[in-house]
């Protein structure tokens, strides 16, 4: 499960993909379109400005910007920057031997695997611009209008 810290970190990712190429976005206008509580916000921002994923500008016209573009940003680096890599079940993390009893003899570890590939593999493949695009589609859709 991916944690309310990460989902944030994720969707203030997402809102500097939507206004890339736009110039650096203040960090209150990330919170409000996000629905991220600001000081939170400011942690998260300075963890991933620490890792190479945001750059910050200083001033009256400054603020965040993605050091990469939205395409080569997925959200799987961000899940395993904020929160290390996601497994389904705690037998899988570093300490599987002291939580499992069955630890080395369990037929449900390959299970588990698959899974956590799985799912991992679902989010490495999703860039920003892909969760960018989507939106762009979403609302095309919901804008159409019909009339007789």
């Amino acid at each position: 499960m991916v944690s309310q810290k990460c989902q944030y970190a994720i969707r203030a990712i997402f809102e500097l993909a939507k206004r890339h190429g736009q110039g650096p976005v203040k960090i209150s206008d990330i919170a409000e379109a996000q629905a991220i509580p600001l000081r939170f916000l400011e942690i998260i921002l300075n963890q991933l400005k620490h890792v190479g994923f945001v750059q910050s500008k200083r001033g009256a016209e400054g603020g965040y910007l993605l050091a990469r573009q939205p395409d080569r940003v997925t959200i799987g680096e961000i899940i395993v920057c904020i929160e290390g890599p996601q497994v389904p079940v705690a037998c899988m993390t570093d300490r599987a031997e002291r939580v499992c009893p069955l630890h080395g003899k369990c037929v449900f570890i390959g299970l588990w695997t698959r899974a956590a590939q799985a799912v991992s593999d679902i989010y490495d493949r999703t860039s920003f611009q892909d969760l960018v695009d989507d939106e762009t589609r979403m609302h095309t859709a919901a804008s159409v209008t019909y009339s007789i």
